[in-house]
């Protein structure tokens, strides 16, 4: 009634600007931003603020990348900056992009035994602050050889931080602390999730926007039982919980975001909350990413919380077939979460 006798008092042109002002604050609107423009935007955006940062990779300059994920840079920063062939200069920032994480292969050499250990066998006193980053994990069609999830594998060997985002805001949060960590890091995306488009928030638009690396974030609050994704697998996680919530479950939807170090402090929080925990992710089930969870759980305070024993949802052990009807149940969809989910409720 205040506000109202306030305005009744003034002029009309008076009240016309309040209200302007009044709009004006609302937030800006949050953008429709593709995973790999948000990708593109980050990796933009540093290679402007840091004339250190450089990106290179098979294809990444003329052609705008495999991908298309570093498309426009090459023109706009030149042959110095973005560069078509695996070169890395001491004192510099190298982004190095895998056409995919497959091919990575041919280079653990020297992720593992030079970029991962050099800071700890120098004794702290030479620091390598590369980016390796690329499609990782099943993607559609291609096969055993191009189909696979390396997160266990780059997670288990200490020097390296280890990151797998899902959305775009993921995308442009982490590529950019990745970029500016001192630490070799190995960012895992997902080419069936390059094209998916995201709202961006207002924040996420900043030229300062980081995500730390190390934070889960918790997608979908839930009481019953708490998911613990990665990368795509998130998506089927969120689906799932829509599906299982007209049902009276609740789920609470973790995304890891990075793998190594492991936010197991959010995890075992929502243990504690929901009294059951099921982990998702594409990669084989032996020594995987969720085998460490559940371990980590075992071993901490959350496990006197649990009422059933832990859930993974995996993919098959086995090579990727190349038949899709056999691709589709070689990855998890969201049935096969919802069953999981299900059994760990005892229902």
């Amino acid at each position: 009634m205040a506000v109202v006798a306030v305005l009744v008092r003034r002029p009309l042109e008076q009240v016309s600007g309040l209200l302007r002002r009044q709009f004006h604050r609302t937030a800006p609107a949050a953008l429709q931003v593709t995973v790999r423009e948000a990708i593109n935007q980050g990796m933009d955006e540093e290679l402007e603020r840091d004339e250190k940062v450089f990106l290179l990779g098979e294809e990444v300059a003329q052609y705008d990348g495999a991908y298309k994920v570093s498309r426009g840079l090459w023109k706009k920063y030149g042959d110095k900056r973005i560069i078509d062939t695996p070169i890395s200069e001491a004192g510099l920032r190298p982004i190095c992009e895998f056409m995919t994480f497959n091919f990575s292969m041919q280079a653990i050499d020297q992720v593992i035994n030079s970029a991962a250990k050099t800071y700890y066998m120098s004794g702290g006193l030479q620091s390598v602050p590369i980016v390796f980053r690329g499609p990782n994990g099943a993607s559609a069609g291609v096969a055993a050889q191009h189909s696979q999830c390396f997160a266990a594998w780059y997670g288990h060997c200490p020097g390296l931080k280890v990151v797998s985002p899902w959305s775009s805001e993921d995308a442009k949060g982490l590529i950019k602390s990745a970029i500016r960590d001192n630490n070799p890091v190995v960012m895992l995306e997902n080419e069936l999730m390059y094209g998916v488009p995201f709202e961006l928030p207002s924040e996420a638009q900043s030229k300062d926007f980081l995500i730390p690396i190390g934070k889960a974030k918790i997608e979908r609050q839930g009481t019953h039982v708490t998911i613990v994704a990665h990368s795509r697998p998130v998506g089927h996680c969120l689906e799932a919980a829509t599906v299982l919530s007209k049902e009276g479950i609740e789920c609470e939807v973790i995304n890891l975001r990075t793998i190594r170090p492991m936010d197991i402090e959010t995890i075992e929080a929502s243990v504690m909350k929901t009294n059951h925990l099921v982990t998702v992710e594409g990669g084989w089930p032996q020594f995987g990413v969720g085998a460490e969870i559940c371990a980590r759980i075992m071993e901490g305070p959350a496990f006197n919380f649990l009422d059933a024993p832990a859930v993974r949802v995996t993919g098959a052990d086995v090579p990727m077939p190349y038949a899709k009807i056999l691709e589709d149940n070689s990855v998890p969809q969201v049935k096969d979460i919802i069953f999981a989910i299900k059994k760990t409720l005892n229902i």
